[in-house]
């Protein structure tokens, strides 16, 4: 379960704020708690401070968006360094090291930009990236991002919950899964050349999963566009899965009936199951998952961290897998 902190209930409390405005402060929330509003209270608490240590680099054109009160949105977790968030990224299109995404993904052209969402809707659409950016008002959201090699970043995005789309399209009664395509571009992306995967990337969510309002459709971080090494200008967020389940540079969104076969299902079933949520009591075949390097503390004493179950957001989505043995739907 996560922590009293993971869940917002600590924090530093600037000097200028008298015992007694944190005595007031306390009991207002416990008012709120009391009267059902207890998620709201908490996420609007934690952001206040999260979004007080966030500056914008000045690297890209803004993209501000306003504190969100959906729980869980603002962990009170340290964001990790801009250039860190964008120079030590997984994005195999551009090739497998670390930092082949920022090398090569400036060839990447992202205007024009279309998202086809088609499959099992009432309203299938192709929308233009102008059109997303305006279909809903966009969030400032604070999230772990872990990945299944055990390091994780804590990145400040901007976009607003995925729910906000799917919404519009109206699925089916037949849509139960909701499957991403990203881009394969030849001409720009140097990695598509390799055999690591098929191409294009497909992943894929249960409708559940991606109705939850902490999946984020992303546009930005750190206050600005996203830079093109971490999938501009649009991609999947979903923070309680392990890293590669968020797909880079969308560009088609299929509302199906069946389970679909992702890419790295695909690639290797044995080590990648379709959930991948992160859970620290089911090791990959390479790699512990019960603890994780925190990228930025590097330091020689620096102790690894705990995985947490769900990557901390337990309280939030553990309710989507009542019942499940998560051994077995990994």
């Amino acid at each position: 379960m996560p922590s009293r902190k993971d869940r917002g209930f600590e924090h530093p409390i600037p000097s200028e704020i008298t015992p007694r405005a944190v005595y007031e402060g306390r009991r207002e929330l416990l008012r709120r708690m009391a009267a059902g509003s207890a998620g709201a209270a908490l996420a609007a608490w934690a952001g206040r401070d999260a979004l007080a240590g966030v500056a914008r680099p000045g690297k890209l054109a803004p993209l501000p968006g306003g504190s969100s009160t959906v729980p869980g949105a603002m962990t009170m977790d340290r964001p990790t360094a801009y250039e860190h968030v964008t120079g030590y990224n997984n994005f195999y299109e551009f090739g497998t090291d670390k930092d082949d995404p920022a090398r090569h993904a400036g060839a990447l052209r992202t205007q024009p930009w279309s998202v086809i969402v088609e499959g099992e809707v009432h309203k299938p659409r192709t929308y233009a990236l102008e059109d997303l950016l305006r279909l809903a008002p966009m969030e400032e959201r604070i999230y772990r991002l872990r990945c299944v090699e055990g390091w994780s970043m804590v990145v400040p995005w901007v976009g607003y919950s995925l729910a906000e789309l799917i919404r519009r399209v109206e699925p089916t009664g037949n849509a139960r899964y909701v499957e991403f395509h990203t881009v394969a571009d030849k001409t720009s992306m140097p990695g598509l050349a390799s055999r690591v995967l098929l191409w294009p990337y497909v992943e894929g969510l249960r409708l559940d999963e991606a109705l939850h309002p902490l999946t984020l459709l992303a546009f930005g971080l750190y206050g600005e566009v996203l830079p093109k090494q971490n999938g501009a200008p649009v991609r999947l967020v979903v923070p309680w899965k392990y890293g590669f389940k968020s797909g880079k540079s969308v560009v088609r969104i299929r509302f199906v009936e069946k389970q679909p076969t992702t890419a790295w299902m695909a690639a290797a079933p044995h080590e990648y199951g379709f959930y991948s949520n992160v859970n620290p009591h089911v090791d990959h075949p390479r790699w512990s998952q019960a603890t994780e390097r925190r990228i930025g503390e590097d330091g020689l004493f620096q102790r690894k961290r705990p995985t947490l179950m769900f990557n901390g957001y337990e309280a939030q989505v553990g309710q989507l897998y009542a019942g499940m043995d998560l051994r077995k739907h990994y």
